[in-house]
């Protein structure tokens, strides 16, 4: 009994070994990825959450006390005072994020801290801030100034108030708390479900075409192979957009409840036509992409489920490919980003979200696209034509 096991354990070992394909994707490849991924996730978390030194922030202020001034002159920022006739011009300002934080403090701020009673139920004199909550260095300039003055407020004996009542000093619009908000999540999302959706359909239609055995009798039809390759990746195609979109859709519908609803400014109405109608070019140009790629990998597996393994690390890229606008932000890119198939959908998605998208970045995309789609479907059609690919054993 002990021989006969030692013999089977010595004849799988074997099997597993000799297949080089087998021994990358199984040992090799899963730690080469996780550290190819948590290097770059913690590469774009430190510039994410690094303050930047350089930037001068724009702040204003209104009544500033003298014994505050030096504590505000140690922060980054360029202090300009002003009056009560441009408060709401700042707040313009702040809220089309042409600048950072406005802090009122009351006419005779020291003098009326001073001589407020805690017991005596008086509403206590109120510092505010004015923000964006969707402009970063804003927000950390208001924390930095909450933190000064919580400081002070405990040497005053918690004599007036910061940001007290009903009053909102987020002067972020619900256009850009929509756009923040949807542009961290959907590209991840949109990309998973178009993946998805492609995974689902094209390893049966070519790896399961070989495996069955039936893919040989397509091959032998007076039929040109480019017509077979493409016939397959525009069919596969439309299958798959109709389930992305299916996902897409129901996403759309269910986030802004799930987030809170048009209260939280969760509304989807923020988006016009124009909007939809390019996502919809980017999804469907994608789409392509993927199932082309899919479709060139899974040619030269054996088998559905050889297909899907080999097709797996893929998902992990497109996966981590997707969730470089949450840690690199939206800022200016060069045309050239958007010659990179995949990275260049993910970026022009964000940029509708977060409407910061331009129609040449997304009219580059979607060329780009359909002309590596093109080329993969060549690829796609020189496999057809290889005996050794498609009817290796």
């Amino acid at each position: 009994m002990k021989k006969n096991m030692l013999t089977i354990i010595k004849k799988e070992f074997a099997r597993f070994f000799r297949d080089k394909r087998m021994v990358f994707t199984t040992i090799l490849m899963p730690g080469l990825l996780i550290y190819l991924i948590y290097s770059f996730m913690g590469a774009g978390m430190m510039r994410e959450f690094m303050t930047d030194e350089t930037y001068v922030a724009n702040a204003y202020m209104q009544n500033m006390p003298e014994e505050l001034a030096p504590l505000f002159a140690q922060l980054s920022a360029g202090w300009t005072e002003i009056s009560d006739s441009e408060t709401d011009a700042v707040k313009t300002q702040i809220q089309d994020k042409g600048a950072d934080v406005l802090i009122v403090f009351p006419k005779e701020f020291v003098a009326r801290v001073e001589a407020y009673d805690v017991h005596s139920g008086e509403i206590a004199p109120n510092v505010e801030i004015y923000y964006n909550s969707t402009e970063s260095e804003s927000v950390k300039l208001r924390s930095l100034l909450m933190d000064i003055l919580d400081d002070y407020e405990s040497s005053m004996a918690n004599r007036f108030d910061v940001n007290a009542g009903d009053a909102s000093y987020d002067l972020a619009t619900e256009k850009d708390v929509a756009g923040q908000i949807f542009a961290m999540i959907l590209p991840m999302l949109l990309m998973s479900f178009m993946f998805s959706g492609c995974v689902a359909v094209a390893p049966e239609a070519i790896a399961g075409e070989k495996e069955r055995g039936t893919i040989a009798t397509l091959l032998v039809t007076p039929m040109k192979r480019s017509a077979l390759a493409l016939g397959k990746i525009i069919s596969l195609s439309c299958i798959a957009l109709l389930s992305g979109l299916s996902s897409f859709l129901g996403t759309m519908s269910a986030l802004p409840k799930m987030l809170g609803g048009a209260e939280n400014g969760m509304n989807t109405a923020v988006y016009g036509i124009v909007d939809y109608v390019m996502l919809l070019g980017l999804i469907l140009t994608t789409v392509l992409v993927m199932v082309s790629l899919i479709s060139v990998i899974s040619a030269f597996a054996k088998s559905i489920k050889e297909a899907s393994t080999a097709v797996s690390p893929l998902m992990i890229i497109v996966m981590v490919i997707s969730l470089t606008p949450m840690f690199s932000g939206g800022g200016e890119r060069s045309l050239g980003w958007f010659l990179i198939p995949i990275y260049n959908s993910v970026l022009c998605i964000h940029g509708i979200f977060s409407f910061s998208g331009r129609a040449l970045e997304i009219g580059v995309t979607i060329v780009v696209n359909l002309l590596c789609a093109g080329a993969l479907s060549w690829v796609l059609t020189r496999l057809f034509n290889s005996e050794k690919v498609m009817f290796s054993k």
